[in-house]
């Protein structure tokens, strides 16, 4: 029996906001989508061309209030080949929400407030 991960999911607000920031901030490309009939619901999957696993996007069309995160200590985690030019991105766009400059790690921050981890390729 082997399992391996397909994807992580994240419910979202604004889905045209959210595709936005995962396209510009992470460089995350729309792989495929799926609609319900009635409209209630849409999936959004997202891919990066250097990794199989996805980040599915759910947006709820009666969801009317922002999606409360608890305490925020889930997260996703993206390693990058050049660190210093994605933090400086990353500041630049102002959604750095978290820095461990002694771990050499950051958060960037979604429209929702979720978290996504930024670690150097070849550490940890």
């Amino acid at each position: 029996m082997k399992f391996s991960f397909a994807h992580n999911n994240i419910n979202v607000k604004d889905l045209d906001k959210s595709l936005a920031f995962y396209k510009e901030a992470l460089l995350l490309e729309e792989s495929r989508r799926l609609e319900d009939p009635s409209g209630a619901f849409t999936l959004v999957y997202l891919k990066s061309p250097y990794t199989a696993h996805e980040l599915e996007l759910t947006w709820l069309r009666d969801w009317d209030r922002p999606y409360n995160l608890g305490d925020n200590e889930f997260h996703l985690a993206f390693y990058v080949d050049d660190y210093e030019a994605a933090l400086k991105k990353h500041k630049e766009m102002g959604v750095v929400a978290y820095e461990n400059a002694d771990m050499g790690i950051y958060f960037v921050a979604d429209p929702d407030g979720y978290w996504t981890e930024i670690i150097p390729a070849g550490k940890y």
